[in-house]
This record gives structure tokens, C-alpha cells and sequence, in this order.
């Protein structure tokens, strides 16, 4: 089931996300409805509170062409960072059209527990390095519009009202 992706300014995007308890069918429905939002959107990653749920769960795919690679990330935590960085123009699908250079670690390393409930670990690198991140901050109630300086900032902030305010009166 495709769910509605929430627009910045909303407070439910700057929450701290509750970390899972435990690998219900209710989680597994979730990130398989946030798989089909991203992929819908069209996104490489999505966030639970991004769809207005305050949990510890990221979904992406950072591969445009040939086979999908869809993961699900419960509780993802960073337990490495490279000291390289890299940086990219990343954009938000709760921040539509808006994008920006963010410089971030180039490689980290993560550990979730998977949808089986089994703990994995994987370094990522590239564009899956800044994707992971990117998603992880929103676990944490952070945008990536929040690594810019605040009359950027301000400026997408007050396209992203507009944009809402257009959305209210034509829905």
C-alpha cells in the first residue's frame, strides 16, 4: 500500500524515532508499504517518520538500472565512519524538487537487525554511504536541509509552506 509521504515543515519529521521492539507481521507490512511509497515516489530511500510512523525503520535502493536491491533496515545504527568524506547533492522526498551539496563520511559501517530479526552488518560505500545516512538522520528527527547554512535553509523551508499551502487548496 503506497502511504502519503509528509512535507517539511511538519513536527512529526523532527521527532527522535522509538527504536522496534521486536519483527512483527505489522513491521513487515510497513517496510514492504514503504518500499512501495519509495519506489513510487520515485525515492532511493524512505524513512518511518517520513510516512508518519516513529519508528526505528529505513528502506532503500540505491540501484537505477538492471535488478532492484530493495533492504529494509530495523533499528540501523552507524558503528563506523570513514574519516574521507564525500560529498553529494542529495534531495528528500519530504522536501520535494529541493536539492543540496551535503558533505558526509564517504564509507560507514551499519549494523540492523534484518526483517528476519537476525542482526546484520554491512559497510556501504558511495552513494548507498550517503543513502543510509541521509535515512538514519531522519530516524533522528535530522534533514539534510539541517547541514546547510540557515538562509538556505529558511528559503527551501518557505518554498516547502508554499508548496503545501498550493497542495491544500487544490486537494
Amino acid at each position: 500500500m503506497i502511504r502519503p509521504i509528509l512535507i517539511h515543515p511538519d513536527p512529526r519529521l523532527k521527532k527522535v524515532c522509538d527504536p522496534v521492539a521486536q519483527i512483527t507481521p505489522e513491521i513487515r507490512q510497513l517496510a514492504a508499504d514503504m518500499l512501495e511509497t519509495m519506489y513510487d515516489a520515485p525515492g532511493i530511500g524512505l524513512a518511518a517518520p517520513q510516512v508518519g510512523v516513529t519508528k526505528r525503520i529505513i528502506v532503500m535502493d540505491c540501484i537505477k538500472e538492471g535488478d532492484p536491491e530493495p533492504m529494509a533496515l530495523v533499528n540501523p545504527e552507524i558503528i563506523w565512519s570513514s574519516e574521507d568524506l564525500s560529498v553529494y547533492e542529495e534531495g528528500c522526498l519530504s522536501i520535494p524538487e529541493q536539492y543540496a551539496d551535503v558533505k558526509r563520511p564517504a564509507e560507514v559501517k551499519v549494523r540492523w537487525l534484518g526483517l528476519d530479526g537476525q542482526p546484520q552488518e554491512r559497510q556501504f560505500s558511495g552513494l548507498w554511504a550517503t543513502c543510509v545516512q541521509h535515512e538514519i538522520d531522519h530516524l533522528d528527527g535530522k534533514l539534510f536541509i539541517d547541514y546547510l547554512g540557515p538562509l538556505k535553509r529558511q528559503m527551501i523551508t518557505r518554498k516547502m509552506e508554499k508548496l503545501k499551502r498550493e497542495r491544500a487548496r487544490a486537494g
